[in-house]
């Protein structure tokens, strides 16, 4: 068993005025700009239906609140690379009883770039079911939404709120990066955010984009608009969290501040997000581990620094194995140690038996330490 204390959980009992209500259902928000060019008529036909009262589960605004939020994995069945619905649900259904805040479906651990249109709203939906239908229904979605044109972001989020998706987010599009200027970047964010039914949170991961690295004067200049709610920083540059969650005063675990949520991309520097004033991370890793990173939130909100730091320490290690990995390692870590987890799709290559081992024994210390938390 870990000698980690065991502070008390945040995911039942934290304070209800440290979340973050959308503008829709925040009626002291400011209005969101309407004299865009994308109105939501336009995006009626392609996105299923778009009003509230369509939704299965009777969809209605769920905060964020400071914490750990999943991307979550894809699953395909192995014969022919179809959904497999069942694990999808099933994997969800963990996550929230692990503790997470949150959700995230379509994003760089979901194979989002491997999905149609359709199956995107498919995998959105099943997760809005399974977390429903186990008794989750308050834990946020945010699903990813970005894309190479306004147009089909926009279509996109219209898509997400239609599956059960709370909130959308956005990568800056990078096909055209030569052509693409910083003006032309932060207009395609305030477009989408002034056409989106769903609040956005802005996708900082220049590993994706060709090199594009948002600076923190522009993130908290979009911070100012009433439907852009986050962002998350998978660069690893905590100086810049520092500036963007000081700037927007940010959510914290301590602080309702302006209710914006700067969030970490990565689990290796959750601590370091928490120090610094940020309101939690999106981490990948938290498919294998998602106690373990909730774990830290607790340890840190609850003064047990030091407990917190040594947690951190395993959680990097492990966090290091799937970014070195990617989403064939974490996909053959969770097959090794919890049964399910499959193959990415093609052309991403299958994972030979030499490499399974690799990718078991690079993860090991972070499951062992996943198991001994209650």
């Amino acid at each position: 068993m870990s000698s980690l204390k065991t502070p008390a959980r945040l995911a039942n009992n934290f304070p209800t005025d440290l979340i973050h209500l959308s503008p829709a259902s925040n009626p002291t928000s400011p209005s969101i700009a309407t004299d865009s060019i994308y109105s939501q008529a336009q995006f009626s036909e392609s996105s299923d239906v778009t009003s509230l009262s369509s939704i299965e589960d009777s969809h209605h605004s769920r905060p964020l609140r400071p914490g750990v939020y999943v991307p979550t994995v894809t699953f395909f069945q192995p014969e022919n690379e179809d959904l497999d619905l069942e694990t999808i649900s099933k994997h969800a259904v963990r996550l929230a009883k692990a503790g997470v805040a949150g959700i995230t479906t379509q994003g760089s651990n979901g194979e989002a770039v491997h999905l149609s249109h359709q199956e995107r709203k498919q995998v959105t939906r099943t997760t809005r079911k399974a977390l429903s239908s186990e008794g989750f229904a308050s834990i946020p979605i945010i699903v990813g939404c970005g894309a190479q044109s306004t147009r089909e972001a926009i279509e996109l989020c219209h898509e997400a709120l239609a599956a059960g998706g709370d909130y959308a987010l956005i990568l800056p599009p990078s096909y055209y990066k030569a052509m693409l200027s910083s003006e032309s970047l932060i207009d395609f964010f305030y477009d989408v955010a002034d056409a989106s039914p769903i609040p956005i949170l802005i996708y900082n991961y220049p590993a994706a984009v060709g090199g594009i690295d948002l600076d923190s004067d522009s993130i908290s200049a979009l911070a100012k608009h009433p439907n852009i709610v986050g962002c998350k920083l998978t660069c690893g540059n905590t100086g810049k969290l520092a500036r963007i969650a000081a700037a927007t005063d940010a959510a914290s675990t301590s602080s309702h501040g302006s209710g914006f949520m700067c969030m970490g991309g990565s689990a290796d520097f959750v601590l370091q997000t928490l120090v610094v004033g940020g309101s939690g991370i999106i981490c990948g890793v938290g498919n294998i581990a998602p106690k373990a990173c909730v774990r830290i939130v607790e340890l840190y909100a609850a003064g047990e620094l030091a407990e917190a730091q040594k947690l951190q320490a395993v959680v990097a290690r492990g966090d290091w194995a799937a970014i070195s990995g990617g989403i064939i390692g974490t996909k053959s870590a969770l097959e090794t140690y919890y049964g399910y987890g499959g193959h990415a799709r093609k052309p991403l290559p299958r994972v030979e038996k030499q490499e399974v081992v690799k990718h078991a024994n690079a993860f090991k210390e972070l499951v062992d330490m996943e198991n001994s938390l209650d």
